[in-house]
């Protein structure tokens, strides 16, 4: 597994609707990320392979990632749980909870988690147990963005797109108070007048 650091990546500053946004990893640098990442899933030989995209975060990265794997000849089923443990704020409440769960039985198929983030690990931990328990022949987890630094609980993904330093994230489906989804890239917050 390869994991690219921040330091590689030209910086580039935006001030936006109060924010300084930083710039940590562009568009072709998460493009390119990703195409490793699908060649990397598919040498683990999953079979019958159920994709699960952690909402609401990880949207972005998953569809380009599913995109990637398509072009490597996977072929998963694609599945969406929502999970909070943020709610409204910049910090984790600590508490995860269900908002939306998967609609088919994994029993006896590989399952690939995919969310933004890794940070204390508890979400992830969370969703990997519950499928587990349900039957799954293997819960693996590929995750854009980790702060190894950040964990409560004991969990490590698979997959790893990028290393972080201990920031705030945004942008490429991460928000601030459901703000900056949809930026191409992902940032730092690096300044708020009014967070």
């Amino acid at each position: 597994m390869t994991v690219t650091d921040a330091e590689t990546i030209e910086t580039q500053t935006f001030d936006t609707e109060g924010y300084r946004i930083r710039v940590l990893y562009d568009a072709p640098s998460i493009a390119r990320r990703n195409a490793e990442l699908a060649r990397e899933i598919v040498a683990v030989a999953p079979k019958e392979l159920v994709v699960i995209a952690i909402l609401r975060g990880s949207f972005i990265f998953a569809a380009d990632l599913l995109r990637a794997m398509h072009s490597e000849g996977l072929t998963p089923s694609v599945e969406f749980m929502q999970l909070a443990s943020y709610h409204s704020g910049m910090s984790s409440s600590g508490q995860v909870t269900i908002v939306k769960d998967i609609d088919n039985d994994v029993a006896g198929r590989d399952v690939l988690l995919i969310d933004d983030i890794l940070e204390s690990g508890r979400t992830l931990a969370f969703a990997k147990d519950l499928l587990s328990a349900r039957g799954a022949a293997r819960v693996l987890c590929a995750v854009l963005v980790e702060k190894p630094g950040k964990r409560a609980v004991q969990f490590e993904a698979d997959f790893v797109g990028f290393s972080s330093p201990d920031n705030f994230l945004v942008g490429y489906g991460m928000d601030v108070a459901h703000k900056f989804r949809q930026l191409p890239f992902v940032g730092i917050v690096e300044h708020a007048d009014s967070a």
